[in-house]
């Protein structure tokens, strides 16, 4: 079996043009008819060819890199992302390159120009998704085939994805308060630019719909992701609220708004668990640290960017074109101090 890589060569001979015209396709020149810009990607994905850039023909070794799209540079979860894929790439022999767009779609859209000016071997991409994301440059990946995988699901994109399961991480999180006695339950949502916030929503629906109780609309405060939205929609909500309609328990997106919330609570006057439960998710590291334990959902971080790592040099490294994968991995509630059972007795692990 011929194991030697694909040259610009066997795509011009396959797709009948010259080598100039495969370049010209490469470099999105213009003089190209659409038509043949297509039949010359179509056998650049069938050959499964990637072409060198410029920037590698200058070194006297080819610098293999990996580029790592992520949305938030201060969140502590993506830090923990960070050194686990530069430690799989590195362990491999890749360089890993990394951006943040701070859920901006038009800082992403130059991320991915640059990412493929500096001629990345593939990408580990955890994109920014709402009705006014572009995903263009996903497509565009797609047409150029250049080896990405997914952090993260995005609808109608077929590619490698790791993911864990958030509806059921969620629905998790949620049955537990309820099997605790809880029944006036709010949600602090995260971004909206997070397709995450409506996977944990439709958990907690789910877990409501197997439950006698009723999710009111109204019980869903947006937030943010960091901890200066949960601690200014903290303070907000709950100096608002009349103390027969607060909420029993709050259940957070991700640990800093519910680390954000503590500070808006005790500022308040409010105790945890006494007053309000308080349900974090992700378990960062720097919950270790709290004086008051969190509970919270701990989600296998480290594990799925090793993974995603994994799959895109599978994919950069095959001779042939590969049938795209999907990991899904699973997530844990942890139940630490910052919850508590309404029902007289010992606080009982959700199922």
């Amino acid at each position: 079996m011929n194991t030697r890589r694909p040259t610009i060569q066997d795509v011009a001979v396959e797709a009948g043009v010259s080598k100039a015209t495969v370049s010209a396709v490469i470099n999105d020149k213009s003089s190209v008819s659409e038509a043949t810009r297509e039949r010359v990607l179509g056998v650049m994905r069938h050959l499964n060819y990637r072409p060198s850039g410029r920037a590698h023909r200058r070194l006297p070794h080819r610098v293999k890199s990996i580029g790592l799209l992520l949305k938030e540079a201060d969140n502590p979860f993506y830090t923990a992302i960070v050194t686990s894929a530069r430690k799989r790439a590195h362990a491999q022999g890749y360089t890993l390159l990394v951006a943040t767009s701070e859920g901006d779609t038009e800082a992403e859209r130059r991320i991915f120009q640059l990412m493929r000016a500096k001629d990345v071997d593939g990408l580990v991409v955890n994109p920014v998704f709402d009705d006014n994301a572009d995903l263009s440059p996903i497509f565009e990946l797609k047409r150029r085939n250049t080896p990405f995988v997914l952090l993260g699901e995005i609808r109608g994109v077929q590619a490698s994805l790791v993911d864990v399961d958030n509806v059921e991480a969620t629905r998790e999180a949620a049955k537990h308060l309820i099997d605790n006695g809880h029944e006036k339950i709010i949600y602090f949502g995260g971004p909206s630019y997070s397709i995450h916030l409506e996977q944990r929503l439709a958990g907690v629906h789910r877990a409501f719909s197997e439950s006698s109780l009723i999710f009111p609309a109204g019980a869903v405060i947006p937030t943010g992701a960091r901890l200066e939205d949960g601690y200014r929609v903290g303070l907000e909500y709950f100096s608002q609220v009349e103390p027969a309609a607060r909420p029993a328990a709050v259940l957070c997106f991700n640990d800093l708004v519910a680390i954000g919330l503590l500070r808006a609570l005790r500022e308040l006057g409010l105790g945890v668990p006494e007053d309000v439960s308080v349900v974090g998710h992700d378990d960062i590291e720097l919950l270790q640290y709290l004086a008051l334990r969190l509970t919270t959902v701990r989600m296998p971080t480290r594990e799925m960017a090793d993974q995603a790592v994994q799959l895109l040099i599978r994919e950069i490294e095959a001779r042939s074109p590969v049938a795209p994968r999907r990991i899904v991995t699973k997530s844990e509630l942890i139940v630490r101090d910052s919850t508590r059972s309404l029902r007289g007795d010992l606080v009982t692990h959700g199922g």
